[in-house]
Parts: C-alpha cells; structure tokens; sequence
C-alpha cells in the first residue's frame, strides 16, 4: 500500500462474476470495499472467501431503490449481462440499467464521488465496423429480444455523460467485451461455460449457427485490471473506453480448442442462429492501450485452462 490511498468504495454487482473478481483485487489493494448485490445472478459462495477480511463488507440490495451510504468511488456493474438471464425478465433488465445508473449517479453527486459504469461491447449491435472502436454509434436493434440489455446499457452511457456535463460529475465509462473465467455461472448461456460444462460432461457441444460467428475473449484478471487502471486516471479521461481481448476466433474454433483440452468426446451439433446474434465482436484497443496504458497480457490457452480446473471443481460438487 506504499503510496496507494485507502479508499471506500462501492462494488454493485459484486457478487457477481466480475464483481467478485473486482472486489478481490480492490482488497488486495488495500481498499474498503463495500459490495452491493441482489443476487438475481450473483453469489454470496463467489465472495464467501472474503467474509473474514477485515476490509470487506457484503450487504443485499437492488439498485433501482436509492442506496445512502458514504463511500469514495463506485463502481456500478449491477445487470445480468447474459442473454439467458437477462431475457428471463427483460423489463427488470432495462430497469436495472437505467433506473440503476440513475440511483448510482445521484448518490455520486450527492457524495462527489467518482464513478465508473460498466456499460458493454453490445452498444455497438451487430456490427458494420470491425473492428469496433469507441468513435463507432453502433447498429443496434431497439425492438428486439436483446435490446432490454443493448439499449439499457445505451441509455446508462448517456444518464452518465449528462451527469458529467449537467452536474460536473467525475466519471468513467468502459465497454466491456466479452469476459471469462473461474465464478462464472454454470447456467449463464455464455458460450465458455457453455463450451466448458458440456465438453466436462460428455455431451455434445451446441454450435449456433455455423459457428463462423467471430468473438474475442478476455481473461477476467486482465479486464478487472483494465477497470482498476480506468478508474485511477484523473478527471480528463471519462471513456467511453473499450476493455476486452482483441484476439479474435471463431465460435467453432473455441468449441474445438475445448474439446481438445479437456479431452471430451463431445461432438458440435448445430442450432439456428438466436435473434440478433452478432457476426462479428473485436476491440479496437488503441485507446485503452494510449490513455490506460493497458493490454491483456493472459493468453486464451492460460485463461481457458484455470476456467476449465474452476469447473471440474465445480461440476464436482
């Protein structure tokens, strides 16, 4: 903690997947921290080994009610970020992001704190640009079955930027690609874990599409890195900034890569492509590499081997 400043702040979302993570390395760091959560998809079993820590404080709450308490900094990763969950009540999700950053904003003002949003890739729809970079608006279905998260995040970024020039708040947006490892939920839908349990399990892998649908995967510790860097750069930089891999592969070729790896017996069956599914998802991270000085440095061979040990353990259980 050599000339680092002791700080409280506010993780939503943090029992979550990223949130866990998030609240760890703040711990680490020697923060107070303060995790919010209503566990819709988060979990007390993902920050159970941070109960003891003298630093760390867990309390259940949804953030589209106001929240008074008195921190430092937040960061506001509150929303089922997969499609699974979030479409299970798309009505909530859409609340959750925008009444949400409204709550969040507001204690901000009230506390002059800084804050950060976790907002995501998915702005940016189903892609005419690749890759995807900050200055590109995105083509984005708004009456679709994914919009309650796409334009729920859209509308965030914005209740953010005129809080920022309405209000002179201290802010920091980051679009967040798409993210893997250990804590990640074994129901989520996302296409790792996905990949990961049925292989684990012998099944046969589900494929949508073709698979020649193209994404890029950050290992958790890397984008968790990426947020801590964001939000330590003063007030001049607010984002919106790009976070993810820029490694970019073929849902197919992942699928086959974990078959390898766990050595399953599994084969690809194939499923038509779900509504609005984009084609293609890389960052451009000339941004993040300028203004944060970041890159992800864990390969996906590393980060795909510590999720799939994760699960083992799990699947044991």
């Amino acid at each position: 903690m050599s000339g680092i400043e002791c700080k409280r702040v506010l993780v939503t979302g943090g029992a979550g997947f990223l949130g866990s993570h998030l609240c760890e390395r703040l711990l680490n760091d020697g923060h107070d921290v303060l995790c919010v959560d209503n566990y819709y998809t988060g979990s007390k079993q993902n920050v159970q080994h941070l109960f003891e820590h003298p630093l760390f404080e867990l309390m259940r709450h949804d953030v589209t009610f106001p929240l008074h308490v008195e921190v430092d900094e937040i960061y506001n990763l509150a929303c089922p970020a997969s499609p699974i969950h979030y479409q299970r009540d798309p009505v909530q999700t859409t609340k959750t992001s925008v009444h949400g950053a409204i709550n969040m904003l507001g204690l901000a003002k009230r506390l002059k704190a800084k804050i950060l949003q976790a907002s995501t890739s998915e702005v940016y729809g189903d892609p005419e640009m690749h890759p995807q970079p900050e200055t590109y608006w995105g083509s984005v279905n708004p009456v679709g079955v994914r919009s309650c998260y796409d334009e729920g995040k859209r509308c965030a970024e914005t209740l953010f930027f005129d809080y920022y020039r309405q209000h002179n708040l201290q802010i920091k947006v980051a679009r967040i690609f798409n993210t893997y490892g250990p804590r990640m939920a074994i129901d989520d839908g996302r296409v790792v874990s996905n990949f990961i349990v049925q292989a684990l399990r012998g099944k046969d892998i589900t494929v949508y599409g073709e698979g020649q649908q193209t994404r890029s995967f950050c290992y958790v510790d890397d984008l968790v890195d990426g947020l801590v860097r964001l939000m330590g750069r003063g007030p001049e930089f607010t984002g919106p900034v790009n976070i993810g891999n820029n490694s970019e592969m073929t849902v197919r070729e992942l699928a086959e890569k974990v078959i390898d790896f766990v050595g399953s017996p599994s084969k690809l069956i194939f499923r038509p492509l779900p509504e609005d599914d984009p084609m293609q998802r890389q960052p451009d991270l000339t941004l993040a590499n300028k203004e944060l000085g970041w890159r992800p440095s864990t390969s996906l061979d590393i980060g795909l081997r510590k999720t799939i040990d994760y699960f083992e353990e799990v699947l044991k259980g």
